[in-house]
């Protein structure tokens, strides 16, 4: 294997790792938001699983790169940077789960499987899952069992 191309990979995982976080609390404060609570501290800590001083210092690394303000007790809010970031994040989210959703994967596991994938799918391995999608791969795999496809 070509070692340019090897370390290629290895450098797109380890920016991908540095995003994971950042594009989970933008999505997320964004989520909460658009059900019409606020985006307050310990919402973020409940909804994540992690305790408020863990967010505590997420926010204030969000806020730093821009992405975030907080106003005193009135929570968080997204710049419209962190609103950038959390619309492409949710845009890719929905692409790997409809893809996974027609592969036939239960929705429950398209939808945790989609959270980890999305992260970390390139933009032409994206584009590819939304081509594969507008031609018609639910169809395609409903007709077609992955025993056949290994044959």
């Amino acid at each position: 294997m070509d070692m340019q191309l090897h370390s290629e990979g290895f450098r797109a995982n380890r920016a991908a790792r540095q995003k994971v976080l950042v594009e989970d609390y933008v999505e997320l404060i964004s989520d909460l938001l658009a059900e019409g609570q606020e985006a307050r501290q310990v919402d973020i800590a409940g909804r994540l699983g992690v305790s408020q001083p863990t967010v505590a210092k997420m926010l204030a690394r969000l806020s730093t790169e821009g992405l975030v303000t907080q106003k005193p007790y009135r929570g968080v809010f997204l710049t419209d940077a962190g609103q950038q970031m959390a619309h492409k994040a949710r845009h890719r989210h929905g692409i790997v789960e409809a893809f996974l959703l027609a592969l036939g994967i239960s929705e429950e596991n398209a939808r945790i499987d989609a959270e980890g994938i999305e992260h970390y799918v390139g933009p032409e391995t994206l584009t590819a899952f939304e081509t594969a999608l507008k031609k018609g791969l639910a169809q395609f795999s409903s007709t077609n069992t992955v025993d056949a496809k290994l044959r």
